[in-house]
């Protein structure tokens, strides 16, 4: 789905991603992780289209798709989330889904005009989808809250629901667990999985919570400083000496929870 050829991002003398290379299988859920520092999040913004690419390029399905803007990656079906949730927060849960969806008739004045009856229809028809996204998700019950009222592990979960209202192929998730209490972050990956499974969702995670990468998650891939250290199993990378050195020297599944 996402190949990653020697990439750059520097930010003047400061390579935040120093030649990184790999790849996103389709249909899996890979796990990204790595110290604090390590380039994670810039790697996602690059991917993204969030920041354009010093030097390397990105392809997806065999496209090269390298600086392209986000909205032209979310016609191609590529999405994020982000480590602090980004709602509307006055507007409704419901609310928040129904507008995800580009080109809609009622973005235009003259069909607000003249064309009513379409615009209606498409309403009625983003409100049944977004209910049923909510429906997916179990949060029907804050579907007429406001969405800067819900907590945050609630707010994590319209992201991941925004994601469901277009035809993804690919969500890149950025510290989908931070912030939010475990039987909620249960729930996200209850709902991760069933993506993953039932509707054929491509998934890049980090998290530094290495019992959530441990039930979601393979392969995972470590970046340090920049750069790809390793990619295998959680087990595997696990017992990487590298892997273990990147986390200076104290043992990966304690550091890594630590950063948490």
């Amino acid at each position: 789905m996402i190949v990653v050829e020697d990439l750059h991002r520097h930010f003047g003398a400061f390579r935040a991603v120093d030649g990184a290379s790999l790849e996103i299988a389709t249909g899996s859920i890979t796990g990204l992780i790595g110290p604090n520092g390590a380039g994670k999040t810039t790697l996602f913004n690059v991917i993204a289209g969030r920041l354009k690419p010093t030097s390397g390029r990105v392809l997806m399905d065999g496209e090269d798709i390298s600086g392209l803007a986000p909205h032209e990656l979310f016609a191609k079906g590529l999405l994020r989330t982000f480590q602090i949730a980004h709602e509307f927060s006055s507007m409704t849960v419901r609310e928040n889904l129904m507008m995800v969806p580009g080109h809609q008739s009622g973005e235009t004045l003259w069909n607000t005009w003249f064309r009513r009856g379409v615009i209606a229809r498409e309403e009625a028809a983003l409100r049944r989808k977004a209910d049923e996204v909510l429906d997916f998700l179990t949060i029907r019950h804050i579907a007429d809250e406001k969405a800067g009222n819900i907590s945050g592990g609630q707010k994590k979960l319209v992201e991941l629901g925004r994601t469901m209202m277009v035809d993804a192929k690919v969500v890149f998730l950025d510290e989908v667990g931070a912030g939010v209490n475990r039987t909620l972050l249960n729930t996200i990956g209850d709902a991760i999985v069933r993506l993953n499974k039932e509707r054929g969702y491509t998934f890049c995670v980090i998290e530094h919570d290495m019992d959530f990468i441990a039930r979601l998650c393979d392969p995972v891939i470590v970046m340090a400083e920049g750069k790809v250290l390793a990619k295998g199993t959680v087990d595997e990378v696990k017992n990487d000496e590298r892997v273990i050195e990147a986390y200076l020297g104290t043992g990966l599944k304690n550091k890594v929870v630590a950063h948490g």
